[in-house]
């Protein structure tokens, strides 16, 4: 970190409104970074958690915040962008249909644009390759070859200043990430993580977003704090 604390490093920080990318802004914010948040509105059936961003990003006090409006439903391949595709009410084996193609390399695309506007030294995002759904994005090797890219790709990164891939989430269990989480501040009950949360934020609570996140706090000790339909 930054030894001139009257001058802290700026980090933009990808919040989807979720569990993972809101302990992620938490541990960025404890860490003492500046924080700027970064939501997209990519044509994603489950809305909801757009609202739950801008609620959280309202209660960090964020040096700023921003939702980028893309359009990933007109390339499809996805059941959480593609309506016509079912969402699985099971785990199944290998890459599954909630899989977006490319999502966390056009997030990080658009975070690291920003982060060389902000002349930000990191980019923070909640992936996770312990309990997590099989994404190829979420892996340490994807997000080093980013990191590689971006410091190649960038005015920044030839000049010297360097930008960093965070992810503190990335070696972690679901139930270690929720008490990183509470140690830090975070109100889950704030957060949505369902592929079809409805419109009020109540979960499924049968997609694998939300059997991951109720294996987490059942696994941590922690009353789960998630409003579900059913």
């Amino acid at each position: 970190m930054n030894n001139d604390m009257t001058t802290p490093q700026r980090a933009v920080v990808l919040l989807s409104g979720g569990l993972d990318s809101t302990t992620c802004l938490a541990l960025a914010q404890q860490q003492g970074y500046a924080c700027y948040g970064l939501s997209f509105d990519y044509g994603q059936r489950h809305h909801s958690e757009l609202a739950a961003a801008e609620r959280i990003a309202r209660a960090a006090d964020l040096c700023a915040y921003k939702v980028v409006k893309l359009d990933l439903s007109g390339i499809g391949g996805s059941a959480l962008t593609d309506p016509s595709l079912a969402l699985p009410q099971q785990a199944s084996a290998g890459i599954p249909i909630t899989y977006v193609p490319a999502r966390n390399t056009v997030f990080l695309a658009y975070a690291l644009a920003w982060a060389e506007v902000l002349e930000a030294s990191a980019i923070f995002i909640g992936v996770n390759a312990m309990d997590y759904s099989g994404y190829p994005d979420c892996r340490p090797d994807f997000i080093n070859a980013f990191q590689i890219m971006a410091n190649l790709a960038t005015k920044a990164g030839v000049e010297g200043r360097t930008l960093r891939i965070e992810t503190p989430l990335i070696a972690l269990s679901k139930a270690e990430i929720i008490r990183a989480g509470l140690a830090a501040g975070v109100d889950y009950a704030a957060t949505v993580s369902c592929y079809q949360a409805d419109a009020e934020g109540r979960a499924c609570g049968v997609c694998d977003s939300c059997r991951l996140r109720r294996k987490g706090f059942r696994e941590a000790g922690i009353a789960d704090p998630t409003r579900y339909i059913a």
